[in-house]
């Protein structure tokens, strides 16, 4: 007769924890990345390591056993609860610190699972508070940070409505990964990774002889076919990655409505997270659209949330969606304004308001509303059409031109046509794009969010709850001044902690400032 299988007892109330003793060989893990280029030395060397290798083994060896003494002796003297009231964590090896969060202060938990983690079945513990602190554990059972998160958002204000999932991974998503910067940026990080690390172990990846002998052949040969060959591996290569990438950082990918109150997204294969955020702190939600993606219908969304951290953390920990149908990423944020789920969605992929010259001050509904789709979006004066003509024309037709003239006019007369057609080419483009960018600048007051839209190789939209804005700036420059336009820009303690109203009226920014978010700006207008 087997046994049954007893649950893990919960820990008294108030009760001294250590982190799981597993915690130690965590931090051996730096040791796998000098082995692994100790291992490629060997292979690069036939076994034959020179003094300078073996001195690097020898470092290597004393130091693993230094840093893991150091881990075992921090290990032993972490101990951490969470009270009535406050998370408690003390510890320290040289100096001794004892750091008390109040529960009311958290405002998202973050649970992290590197492979090695992962392997050890342990995760990363980070309970975000305001002003942007921090407290990490590291690292405790998958299933005691579930019990201390569960703690620490217990504070949560209101009652979650509807329906509590948002959307889970689909598949059919897929075709969106390749219309990605990862396409030709991926490469070029690869690229560079590879190279440095190479360099790092003492190979010269120019001696090479198969590499050698591949440039040396490609010079030969007939570059009119071999350059576009090239280009095409590269993006070839740069979609497989991007494909790669997007399976590693969405699957098992889930968005729900916690019974805490709280915005949870779980995802992650080889490294998995699970980002909660407290309802009162999420801020706004930023939809995303770039050039190739939105060709292709989709988007995806980020949250506006405080306690993520610094601007780039708050963006990669406050991602809502993928890349993904228009509809669903519309459909997402929406939920996530709301707190609805998906019966909340519109689903229709309807874009985002028309040009219709409201008045900053228009815009109705409460917070169950939404102002993403059937919103009118205040055009910006037509000179800020112009100014986007030449930004073009001066920093990517003239500088390519210029590139493409001067040698043609002293070594050969091929450059020139190059240069003619480089410059006609171009100049279209750019007055496309410039006009795209244009047509894309907007905004709207809706409800209880400022909704602003601007920019074409990434059109993003941001509706921004007006009661989190808590300072406004106007800037200019010597360009706009003389244009009369200014930028606004609201301060916000989440996200990225300032989002810009660019190109407006003087006066239309005033105006959208005080209606906004009254109170702020009115002691330094003067009277009429």
């Amino acid at each position: 007769m087997t046994a049954p299988v007893l649950a893990e007892a919960a820990p008294a109330p108030d009760a001294w924890l250590r982190p799981d003793a597993r915690t130690v060989l965590v931090h051996c893990g730096w040791l796998l990345p000098p082995l692994g280029s100790t291992v490629l030395t060997a292979l690069a060397t036939g076994g034959r390591f020179p003094p300078g290798a073996l001195i690097t083994l020898a470092s290597l060896a004393v130091s693993f056993a230094a840093i893991t003494g150091i881990g075992l002796l921090r290990w032993s003297r972490t101990r951490y609860r969470v009270t009535g009231d406050a998370f408690v964590l003390r510890g320290g090896v040289f100096s001794r610190t004892l750091r008390t969060v109040p529960l009311s202060r958290v405002r998202g938990v973050d649970l992290t699972a590197t492979p090695l983690h992962r392997l050890l079945g342990l995760t990363v513990l980070r309970a975000s508070g305001t002003g942007g602190a921090e407290t990490v554990l590291n690292a405790v059972t998958r299933a005691e940070a579930e019990r201390l998160r569960a703690l620490l958002l217990a504070r949560a204000d209101g009652v979650r409505t509807g329906s509590p999932e948002l959307s889970r991974v689909d598949w059919r998503w897929l075709r969106y990964a390749p219309l990605t910067f990862w396409v030709i940026g991926g490469v070029g990080v690869a690229a560079g990774t590879v190279y440095r690390v190479l360099d790092g172990i003492g190979i010269e990846l120019w001696r090479v002889g198969f590499v050698r002998d591949a440039f040396t052949e490609f010079g030969r040969s007939a570059l009119w076919l071999t350059v576009p060959a090239a280009l095409v591996a590269v993006l070839a290569l740069g979609a497989v990655g991007a494909l790669v990438l997007y399976v590693e950082n969405w699957w098992g990918y889930r968005a729900a409505w916690t019974d805490a109150n709280t915005l949870t997204v779980r995802r992650g294969l080889l490294t998995t997270r699970s980002v909660a955020v407290e309802r009162s702190r999420l801020h706004g939600v930023l939809l995303r659209e770039p050039l190739l993606l939105r060709a292709a219908g989709g988007a995806s969304a980020t949250a506006v949330a405080g306690g993520l951290g610094s601007s780039e953390e708050a963006h990669a920990r406050g991602a809502l969606i993928p890349p993904a149908p228009r509809p669903e990423a519309l459909r997402v944020a929406v939920g996530a304004l709301t707190g609805a789920g998906a019966s909340a969605g519109t689903g229709t992929g309807a874009s985002v308001g028309t040009r219709t010259g409201v008045s900053p001050g228009t815009g109705t509904g409460d917070r169950g509303e939404h102002p993403f789709t059937g919103v009118p979006l205040t055009p910006h004066p037509r000179v800020a059409l112009r100014r986007r003509v030449v930004r073009g024309l001066l920093f990517a037709v003239l500088p390519g031109s210029v590139v493409l003239l001067v040698p043609g006019v002293l070594f050969s007369p091929v450059l020139l046509h190059l240069a003619w057609v480089y410059a006609l080419v171009s100049t279209a483009v750019t007055l496309l794009l410039a006009r795209d960018a244009y047509r894309s600048l907007g905004h709207a007051l809706a409800g209880p969010h400022l909704l602003v839209r601007s920019g074409t190789f990434s059109r993003d939209t941001l509706a921004l709850e007006r009661e989190a804005i808590s300072a406004w700036t106007l800037t200019t420059s010597p360009f706009t001044r003389r244009a009369g336009l200014v930028t606004l820009t609201a301060a916000v303690a989440a996200g990225e902690h300032g989002y810009h109203v660019r190109d407006m009226a003087p006066g239309d920014a005033l105006a959208l400032a005080s209606a906004a978010r009254p109170g702020i700006l009115e002691e330094f207008l003067e009277p009429a």
